[in-house]
């Protein structure tokens, strides 16, 4: 799934990120430090993954191959 970033927080690496449905989707620094990522800009579009447990284990670029 894919969407846009919305807020950034350097020092706690998490953020929110809005999809393409205007829904607002909650990420965390665990699923900010899968990525790989240094930094990521509002405005910013990004790829999520998600875990069977519903919550974004991954943000990264939609170019980005998944990391092994």
């Amino acid at each position: 799934m894919q969407g846009t970033v919305a807020t950034f927080d350097p020092d706690e690496r998490s953020g929110t990120v809005l999809l393409d449905d205007g829904s607002e989707v909650v990420f965390d620094g665990s699923a900010f430090a899968a990525s790989g990522l240094r930094l990521l800009r509002p405005g910013q579009r990004v790829a999520l993954a998600y875990g069977v447990d519903g919550r974004v284990t991954r943000v990264g670029l939609p170019t980005m191959p998944a990391r092994a």
